[in-house]
């Protein structure tokens, strides 16, 4: 199976050619964004560290999304839009909230986590295992709700 980069490589030279000026914007976005990390850091990034950046730039447009919804600019709207729905193509599949809540059961109890204040201990477990493939705010609610049954 390709890597990211790869896939990424391959989408730019078809929009190229298709002459889809907007998604060839968001390709050339991305391939910076992967390129400015790879020369800052001087490493050369894999799969998990390309979702990252995916996964902050998501955040960023979602962000946006929010901000232009409440300035009722809905021509930006939807660009940002666009955009994100662009970057979700590149990332895992969502986790069902079950799945989710599974794995979160699992990280408090080899946390043994008690209050609120064992939570960093339990996102540390908890994270690497769904980097990407779950909303980092529901993760943070559902881990919230569930130390404070417990």
């Amino acid at each position: 199976m390709p890597t990211i980069k790869e896939r990424l490589a391959e989408q730019m030279k078809a929009t190229m050619k298709s002459g889809d000026k907007e998604t060839l914007a968001f390709v050339r976005n991305l391939h910076a964004a992967i390129r400015k990390k790879e020369i800052d850091d001087r490493v050369d990034l894999d799969d998990a560290g390309v979702q990252k950046i995916i996964s902050s730039s998501m955040k960023q447009r979602q962000d946006s999304i929010d901000q232009f919804r409440q300035g009722g600019r809905e021509d930006l709207v939807a660009k940002e839009t666009a955009e994100l729905n662009f970057l979700k193509s590149f990332m895992p599949a969502q986790m069902e909230e079950s799945e989710l809540r599974t794995l979160i059961d699992w990280a408090v109890t080899e946390a043994k986590a008690a209050s609120p204040k064992d939570m960093g201990n339990v996102m540390k477990l908890l994270m690497p295992k769904i980097q990407g493939r779950a909303d980092g705010k529901l993760v943070n609610q559902l881990v919230r709700d569930r130390i404070g049954q417990g």
